[in-house]
């Protein structure tokens, strides 16, 4: 029961944000009472809380899952993408400023579960494209993937880039092949170019 509860408020809080979906219509949306809610999650505090950490959890299950497939380093990537996307539904309703606006600290704490797991995540794939020559050996690693993980939250900033004007998918693409294009070699690119134009309509 807890992770149906966890699951429908995933996608409650993704569509209409965190501080906008009450406890009650939770419970509406899960055909319960709020009293039944509340023998899970003693507030909403807590409840996003949990919240959070399902998602997180959810997600870097499936980036796991796509890097263990081995595919090429450029491919992983927008495989990534493609499925970090599906799963946090375009992000319309800005629920990350809603977050960091009105529970900072569960804010905080994810931020920097996210930056310790990226941060992994984007130097083993520095380190493969490297290998098999797709990269330039002369990266800054560490950097690089300091500036990819906060260029991918900048994006999320809908301040910086309203909907109106950008959509979520259309920024993840740019930013995906202007952080390629800035790291790779000859190689890198033509196998970039020729994903590109198998893969992206």
């Amino acid at each position: 029961m807890k992770d149906d509860i966890l699951k429908t408020a995933a996608d409650l809080f993704l569509n209409y944000g965190f501080k906008s979906v009450t406890m009650d219509e939770l419970a509406n949306a899960l055909g319960m009472s709020k009293k039944t809610l509340y023998q899970y999650f003693a507030n909403k505090n807590d409840l996003i809380e949990e919240t959070t950490l399902y998602m997180y959890h959810t997600i870097q299950t499936g980036i796991n899952d796509i890097i263990m497939q081995d595919r090429s380093p450029i491919e992983e990537l927008y495989e990534i993408k493609r499925f970090v996307m599906k799963h946090l539904k375009d992000e319309k309703s800005s629920p990350q400023f809603q977050l960091q606006k009105y529970y900072p600290k569960i804010y905080a704490d994810l931020m920097q579960k996210q930056s310790c797991v990226m941060g992994d995540c984007v130097i083993s794939n520095l380190n493969r494209g490297i290998q098999l020559g797709l990269y330039r050996d002369n990266l800054d690693k560490e950097f690089i993937s300091k500036i990819y993980f906060n260029c991918m939250i900048s994006l999320k900033d809908k301040e910086l880039f309203p909907l109106n004007n950008f959509s979520m998918q259309t920024l993840m693409n740019n930013y995906l092949e202007y952080h390629l294009r800035g790291i790779c070699t000859q190689k890198g690119l033509k196998y970039l170019t020729e994903y590109l134009n198998n893969n992206q309509s």
